[in-house]
Formats: structure tokens, C-alpha cells, sequence
């Protein structure tokens, strides 16, 4: 029991902390909320109008699945460098704990969290393409007006 009694100590700081902590805001903070107290402050730009929209829910869930592929490579680390230790039950703990992300992603790209902005329509190949069409022709060359050109050079 003597060697719990740090970490027991530890958590009563810090739950001890919070209140503290809270109870200060409480007495020492600023009782009377206006509205340019209330008002997000933007670098000292005055916000002029509400943002045009929240951000959606699938955002959110990717950052998140993003965060947990972030801590699966730090348990990746001591796998690569104990894996002969932890021998065929290492890999397969591995294995099962890789798939459970990979299933994550997998259901996050099939409900369409990457596509983010507007779908764009697909354009036929099939089209032909004008015979009098050249490089010439399509391609519009800018700043060139004043500039000797490498047949016309003195």
C-alpha cells in the first residue's frame, strides 16, 4: 500500500488544484459581463459579422481518427523494437489493434469525410478535339509585349 501512497498524494494535489483554481476565477474574475467583455477577441479586429457556417461533424471525426493513427504509431515504436520478445502473440495483439483503426478509416473514407468542397461533374473523354487547335493558339503568352523573341535578336 506504501508504494500507492505517492500517487495518491499526487491526485489529491491536483483534484485539490482544480478547485482552487476554480474558486479563484470565481472571487477574482470579473463580475459584471458586458458585451465587449463577452465578444471573441480576433487580434483586436472587431468581429463584424457571425461566422458564415459551423464546421461539420465529419471534420471533427477526422481530425480525430487522425489523432488516433498518431498514437497507434507511438505504440508501433516499442513493437519494432521488441518484437522478437513479444514473439507470435505481439503481432497477432498488433495485428487486432491495427485492423480496429484501419476498420475507423476505412468507415470514415465509405461515409465520405475526406470529400470536402464541391463534387466535380466528370467530363467525357470522348470528345474531339478541334484540328486547328496548337499550342499557339490555346495558350496565351503574358508579359512578352516589348521582349525580343529568339528569332528576332540584333
Amino acid at each position: 500500500m506504501e508504494q500507492y501512497l505517492p500517487i495518491l498524494a499526487m491526485l489529491v494535489l491536483a483534484v485539490l488544484f482544480a478547485l482552487l483554481s476554480r474558486l479563484a476565477s470565481k472571487l477574482l474574475g470579473p463580475s459584471k459581463p458586458t458585451t465587449a467583455k463577452l465578444a471573441p477577441y480576433e487580434c483586436g479586429i472587431v468581429p463584424s459579422r457571425e461566422p458564415p457556417e459551423r464546421f461539420p461533424v465529419r471534420f471533427y471525426l477526422l481530425a480525430m481518427l487522425f489523432i488516433i493513427f498518431d498514437i497507434e504509431i507511438v505504440f508501433l515504436y516499442p513493437y519494432a523494437v521488441f518484437h522478437r520478445q513479444l514473439g507470435p502473440f505481439g503481432f497477432w495483439s498488433m495485428i487486432e489493434f491495427s485492423a480496429v483503426f484501419f476498420i475507423a478509416f476505412v468507415y470514415m473514407v465509405a461515409s465520405g469525410a475526406l470529400d470536402w468542397g464541391p463534387l466535380r461533374k466528370v467530363r467525357r473523354l470522348d470528345v474531339t478535339i478541334p484540328s486547328g487547335r496548337t499550342t499557339e493558339s490555346t495558350i496565351r503568352r503574358v508579359g512578352l509585349e516589348g521582349r525580343e523573341t529568339e528569332g528576332s535578336a540584333a
